[in-house]
């Protein structure tokens, strides 16, 4: 075993009895545990001071500054698990993708691509393409203690549809018509964006990560028959790729209501469920065998605090009878967000559900 592997094995028996990751596993907690996708981002002003003046993809290459701001609402609100500071598109950068974030766009892809040549622009992720990452993951575990750290990237699909479509999309045209048009380079394109999803997760596991998720975006745009012929074996080849590691992995996307079966079946330990499906409900799609994350609508944080109690109360009341419950958002932070009302829901999932 090596000096990293010890330091894994150490973080990882760090973090086993938390409240998040026995909750993914289904067992027994002393509370329900709380994160939010998004909370390291633009609704701490904390967040806003130190990103001052850099670009949102170098700073996903500093590791002192993922560091900080990984950190930032574990301080704060007392969420039970860091989230990895970072952005889907990094592994794409790494590998030599011409991309840049554009502030109020999004991802932006400076030859899109279209054609079976364009696939070879789309090389092998190694370890040595992210060091940063493994860096900023050692210096986090080290922080963080007992408080697990999850990783995360972008599922093949949505990372496809960047690709595909140059960036961000409504209605995903150019890469239904690959889909649909051209099967064959479809499932070569996410094939080979599995490869690359997968090598970056086992960086982040192998670095100390407690904790995958796959976000797949934009997946809610497809019917359950396409989901499950020309996207689910590339979801399914990421979750393999990490199995063997035994750490909790989380599949979320929005807008899925009528794929999250299909979500937990491409290879999920714990499914991720937006605000439109109640947790009873989603329980009954998703089957045995699965814990849940979510669900409160992120605008429901707008109101007075007596709403998203109210609000709060029904997630736990529909997640009363789950295996295994990660109290989330249905999706991100929003950036205008009060982060006091963050906290103050920390705070109240944890004493009402204390055992």
């Amino acid at each position: 075993m090596s000096v990293d592997d010890e330091a894994t094995g150490r973080q990882n028996a760090a973090t086993y009895d938390s409240a998040f990751l026995k909750a993914c596993r289904g067992e027994p907690v002393p509370h329900t545990p709380v994160w939010f996708m998004r909370q390291a981002g633009r609704s701490l002003p904390e967040y806003r001071k130190v990103r001052e003046g850099t670009a949102m993809l170098e700073s996903c290459m500093m590791p002192e500054l993922v560091t900080e701001i990984t950190l930032q609402p574990v301080r704060r609100h007392g969420v039970d698990a860091a989230i990895y500071f970072s952005d889907i598109v990094v592994p794409l950068k790494a590998i030599g993708i011409d991309l840049d974030i554009k502030p109020g766009v999004g991802p932006v892809v400076e030859q899109p691509i279209r054609s079976r040549a364009d696939l070879a622009r789309l090389r092998d992720l190694t370890p040595e393409d992210v060091s940063y990452v493994t860096e900023a993951i050692g210096m986090l575990t080290r922080e963080l203690g007992g408080t697990p750290l999850i990783g995360f990237a972008g599922a093949p699909f949505t990372l496809a549809s960047y690709l595909v479509e140059g960036g961000p999309s409504r209605n995903h045209e150019h890469t239904k018509a690959m889909m649909y048009g051209d099967p064959q380079l479809w499932a070569d394109l996410l094939d080979r964006l599995a490869e690359i999803t997968g090598a970056f997760l086992k960086v982040q596991i192998e670095a100390g990560a407690s904790a995958v998720q796959l976000f797949d975006s934009w997946v809610g745009a497809l019917a359950p028959a396409d989901y499950r012929r020309s996207v689910m074996p590339a979801s399914a080849k990421v979750f393999e790729a990490v199995a063997g590691y035994g750490v909790p992995r989380i599949h979320f996307g929005v807008g899925t209501g009528e794929l999250l079966g299909l979500l937990g079946e491409a290879g999920a330990d714990v499914v991720g469920v937006d605000w439109r499906v109640p947790l009873d409900e989603a329980a009954r799609r998703v089957g045995p065998g699965k814990a849940l994350q979510g669900n409160i609508d992120p605008a429901v944080l707008f109101a007075s605090r007596e709403a998203v109690e109210a609000k709060a109360d029904e997630v736990l009341a529909a997640a009363a009878g789950l295996e295994g419950h990660v109290f989330n958002l249905g999706h991100g932070v929003l950036p205008t967000t009060d982060p006091d009302a963050l906290t103050r829901l920390v705070e109240y999932v944890h004493t009402r559900t204390a055992s």
